[in-house]
């Protein structure tokens, strides 16, 4: 039979009654021996013994059976008493009900939910940004193709400005030597004509004293000249005579002697200096010959950055461009300016320079494309001005500008007060200085002139008597001069203080060589005609003040040789030049003293001339 394995072996209730399946072994002889013994019962044995075993294992299965049921029953009771235990008892009291410690819980509880709320929300609206800022990077990959453009845009405007650079550093030493060479030829120039006139006036006055030696010892001798000294006076003379000449052609009845700029070269050194001069120019034109126009045309120069300007602003301000620019185009501007002479009547204005229209347009597009209204792009100009066109100016005024040159001075002031207007349009402390850089200079050229130039001799009386005597001559030529400088200066009027002005006309010039040339004149109308004119050049503005009865302090020297001369003229038989004088006292508001000499002489007639004030 086969051994049963369904059954545990560690099972106590069946451990006693263990039927052994297998039969303990036999000796080979006790086989034998019960085989023929067996052998006739083997049919019969073998239903009882399967019945046996039969009965043995469905007994067993019973045990196991009862023993199962008995474990689910016990859990089932357990199961029933707990849930009986569960079930709502009514007969048990509760503690009575507090409202506000529910209302406390529950508010309590609405607050948790409330944060928890926010919490969420906090939490929705991150996820909202982050989806954002998801689909902003994954548009901004599928645009890549834009960001390698404005790379490569980057990368050539990188490239350029180098090679702009480059170029610049490289020209800039040609530029300063044909800038150099310029300027000192033109020093040249302004010294030869300001050593002439200083050795003319030395010699000239010179052989003047030399004739009023000889004319207080009575002598027959004739004067000893040296030959330079005779040299320069007859080529002082021959130059007189062609202006005549020239003025005569041209109509000009009304020039006084003494107020011609005196600046005439002669054939051969005009030649000269052309030939110097066209040798710079040619130099000049060769600098820039093997460049490209991108790097040397400051239209197109601009028109690089215009074009960033417009593709990125942002970083275009953000890379302070403006503040790099003047000191870029800086040497192209002195290039353009090597042949600028701010002296000239003829020479180009600044304005109508290509590097002026350039920037001006740059600075207008600027103004179109930015939504600011502070655009730093519109102060490129004017500092152009102060980093540029200052200095060179500033060069001219020390070296080259002569004061007594009424063309120069009006040609000088046209240049500088169109900087001027330019830097009213952007106040700065850069422009400011730069104005005072320019104005410093200015004012000490006319203190120079005035004590280096300026000079009106004294003679006897019987030495100017006569009008034609070479004497008279002189000094009328010299006072002459002296107040063409005065007028020269006085034309500043617009551009230099009020109290530098009168420092310089009045303090140092009017009251201490005109007036004192006018004391040592003759009375009459020559002295009232000077006198006029030393009004005619006093700025307006300084009496426009309806309420002023008396002059200027500096005039009082002026008013008082003014009622002088009335006087005498009062007494003696030219009396209508009186009037004349009354009329300059009231231009320049000396009223008072007008009003006084009047009541004093019973001048009623001339009380009218008051009265229309």
């Amino acid at each position: 039979m086969k051994k049963n394995t369904d059954y545990p072996e560690s099972e106590p209730d069946d451990h006693e009654n263990i039927i052994p399946f297998t039969p303990k072994p036999q000796t080979l002889r006790q086989k034998m021996a019960e085989t023929a013994a067996t052998r006739n019962e083997e049919t019969s044995e073998d239903s009882e013994e399967d019945k046996k075993y039969q009965d043995i294992w469905e007994q067993q299965q019973m045990r196991r059976a009862v023993k199962i049921t008995k474990g689910r029953d016990i859990d089932l009771s357990q199961s029933s008493e707990s849930q009986t235990v569960k079930k709502f008892d009514a007969s048990i009291s509760f503690p009575p009900v507090n409202l506000e410690i529910i209302k406390k819980q529950l508010n309590t509880r609405l607050t948790l939910l409330q944060d928890t709320h926010r919490s969420h929300l906090r939490e929705y609206e991150k996820y909202i940004q982050d989806v954002k800022s998801s689909k902003s990077t994954i548009q901004n990959l599928e645009n890549s193709s834009n960001q390698v453009l404005n790379f490569k845009f980057y990368k050539s405007m990188k490239v350029y400005v180098e090679n702009l650079i480059d170029c610049l550093d490289k020209k800039i030493i040609n530029i300063q030597e044909i800038e150099s060479a310029m300027h000192a030829l033109l020093v040249k120039q302004a010294m030869i004509f300001m050593k002439r006139r200083q050795d003319e006036l030395k010699h000239e006055s010179a052989y003047l004293q030399q004739l009023s030696r000889k004319a207080e010892t009575s002598t027959n001798t004739s004067l000893a000249i040296d030959e330079k000294t005779q040299w320069i006076l007859e080529e002082i003379e021959s130059r007189r005579a062609q202006r005549r000449q020239a003025r005569v052609l041209s109509g000009n009845c009304t020039h006084q002697e003494g107020t011609s700029s005196d600046d005439e070269l002669s054939s051969a050194d005009m030649m000269d200096f052309q030939k110097s001069q066209g040798d710079i120019l040619q130099d000049h034109k060769k600098i820039f010959e093997d460049v490209h126009d991108d790097f040397c045309n400051i239209q197109n120069i601009l028109l690089k950055f215009q074009q960033w300007r417009e593709k990125f602003p942002d970083s275009y301000y953000e890379a302070f461009i403006s503040l790099c620019i003047p000191k870029l185009l800086n040497p192209l501007i002195r290039f353009q300016l090597i042949d600028w002479n701010p002296l000239k009547f003829d020479s180009i204005g600044l304005k109508q320079m290509p590097w002026f229209t350039s920037i001006e347009e740059f600075i207008d597009s600027s103004m179109e494309d930015s939504k600011k209204e502070d655009s730093s792009d519109k102060k490129i100009l004017s500092t152009v001005i102060s980093k540029t066109i200052i200095p060179r100016l500033t060069d001219f005024v020390e070296f080259i500008w002569d004061p007594l040159s009424t063309s120069q001075t009006t040609n000088l002031i046209t240049q500088s007060r169109m900087i001027f207007e330019e830097h009213s349009t952007c106040e700065n402390e850069v422009i400011n200085k730069g104005k005072q850089d320019l104005l410093k200079p200015i004012v000490s050229r006319m203190k120079k002139a005035i004590d280096d130039d300026v000079f009106i001799p004294l003679y006897p009386e019987s030495a100017v008597e006569n009008r034609m005597s070479p004497h008279s001559k002189f000094q009328e030529r010299q006072f002459w001069s002296g107040l063409k400088l005065f007028r020269n200066i006085l034309l500043w009027n617009e551009l230099l203080p009020e109290d530098t002005l009168q420092e310089l006309g009045l303090g140092k010039l009017l009251n201490r060589y005109l007036i004192i040339a006018l004391l040592n004149a003759i009375p009459g109308p020559d002295v009232v005609k000077k006198c006029n004119q030393i009004a005619a050049c006093l700025p307006e503005k300084w009496f426009q003040n309806s309420a002023m009865r008396t002059s200027i302090p500096q005039l009082e020297n002026f008013i008082q040789f003014l009622l002088q001369s009335a006087r005498k003229l009062s007494t003696s038989e030219i009396r209508d030049e009186v009037k004349e004088i009354i009329l300059i006292l009231v231009k320049i508001k000396a009223l008072n003293q007008a009003e006084s000499f009047i009541e004093e002489y019973h001048l009623d007639h001339l009380k009218s001339v008051i009265k229309e004030v």
